[in-house]
């Protein structure tokens, strides 16, 4: 009942611009043309999930046999190299039709991209979920399309908890401190696996200062890095974590993959973590549960939102067959196609109801139902990249001994200022 009485708000909105888009004759049909898209996609090792990469041909091959003449041309890249791969043929004139990347904003801004209403029908734009939509809005127009969603939870071994005598999930900082301070009471080197390495600490992070009350943005536009909120946080884990050994040796350094890694042979106890860990840890025999993470002063902090965007490029003047292609991809008909298992969560209300119907898809529930209220970095703004960067490059030294969080903060928002200015220079 909830799903329609969202997507039923959505049409009243969006009501004056149905006699437009019913005029895009959305149906697939090349209308007696031979089309070629081009599909530029990422492909994943199987520490991710293969199963990624692998749906993709059936997903093709079944577009194909209902679109006779649209053909798709797929292309994979390592998921390392996809965003380097795209503004490289972007800025050689050679974008694809549809590419799947992190970045959207800058081809949104300089006016390469078809927004959702020209691609695709108001039922369709309806059941995305709105909290995704949002973040893939630039003004006032949806570009980035999202696929492949992710919301991470407090992930623990049960067995190392249980041999700590601890009676379950942490619910407030005070708490996951408390457990953290057993689990190094029983030996193990990791109690709380901090992921501070530049591989992921913009997540790590920005988890923290949304369980604090903070975040990287302020209430108005723009970043907003040096605030009470989050210099109470960062210093926090500094003195409470950090200084007490019970984010390990080396916690600046934790990259996500390692973290994963030490998890699964039991030298971390407890970390922040995606749906894809489960299957490892199920492979592993690992025995795990997870939980909300918890809110600084208790309850169940606002979830991080991640996810990777299909995007549609004007170049090749090919908005139709875009339009159908991705009308196929989010279809009923292949909404399951592309949930990838445990891999990753749907993003669409239909694909998220299909998945609680499943038993197979039990699993996933708790993640699903934090969709509806993730909280995203700015990935909709041009500067995110670089500025993405320079917080996995520096926010560790916050938390480190002798570390200065206001110090390191006020520095992100410094950085932060350039690189607006030079994104809007570019």
């Amino acid at each position: 009942m909830a799903r329609a009485v969202r997507r039923r708000q959505f049409l009243l909105q969006t009501a004056g611009l149905a006699g437009t888009t019913a005029a895009f004759g959305l149906t697939g049909c090349a209308e007696g043309r031979d089309v070629e898209l081009d599909v530029l996609v990422a492909s994943y090792d199987r520490s991710v999930g293969a199963s990624l990469g692998d749906q993709w041909d059936d997903v093709v091959s079944a577009f194909e046999q209902q679109h006779a003449g649209i053909r798709i041309n797929l292309e994979r890249v390592p998921y390392d190299k996809i965003d380097r791969t795209l503004a490289r043929r972007v800025e050689e004139g050679r974008e694809p039709d549809i590419a799947q990347s992190n970045v959207f904003a800058p081809y949104a801004e300089d006016g390469r991209l078809h927004n959702l209403s020209q691609l695709l029908d108001i039922a369709t734009q309806a059941d995305f979920i709105r909290s995704f939509t949002e973040a893939g809005t630039v003004g006032n127009a949806t570009y980035g399309v999202p696929f492949l969603a992710s919301t991470p939870r407090l992930f623990y071994n049960k067995e190392l908890f249980r041999r700590a005598r601890i009676g379950g999930a942490p619910t407030s900082w005070d708490g996951l401190r408390a457990a953290a301070e057993a689990l190094k009471g029983i030996g193990v080197k990791t109690p709380y696996g901090l992921q501070f390495g530049p591989e992921a600490a913009d997540d790590e992070a920005l988890s923290w200062l949304l369980a604090a009350g903070g975040g990287y943005t302020g209430d108005l536009s723009g970043y907003d890095f040096e605030t009470s909120v989050n210099i109470e946080a960062l210093t926090w884990l500094r003195d409470e974590l950090v200084a007490t050994g019970l984010a390990g040796p080396a916690p600046a350094e934790l990259d996500r993959t390692a973290a994963y890694a030490q998890f699964l042979r039991g030298g971390i106890g407890m970390l922040i973590a995606h749906p894809v860990l489960m299957g490892a840890a199920d492979r592993a025999k690992v025995p795990y549960a997870h939980a909300p993470f918890p809110k600084k002063n208790g309850g169940a902090a606002a979830p991080l939102g991640l996810s990777d965007w299909l995007m549609a490029f004007k170049r090749n003047g090919h908005r139709k067959e875009c339009g159908a292609f991705l009308a196929f991809l989010y279809s009923g008909k292949s909404a399951l196609t592309y949930d990838g298992g445990q891999s990753a969560l749907p993003v669409t209300y239909t694909a998220s109801d299909a998945a609680r119907e499943r038993s197979s898809g039990r699993s996933l529930w708790p993640f699903i139902d934090q969709l509806t209220d993730a909280q995203f970095a700015p990935v909709n703004t041009r500067s995110w990249p670089a500025v993405r960067g320079v917080i996995r490059t520096d926010v560790g030294r916050a938390v480190l001994k002798g570390g200065d969080p206001g110090a390191v903060l006020k520095s992100l928002d410094e950085s932060a200022v350039k690189a607006d200015m030079d994104a809007a220079t570019a």
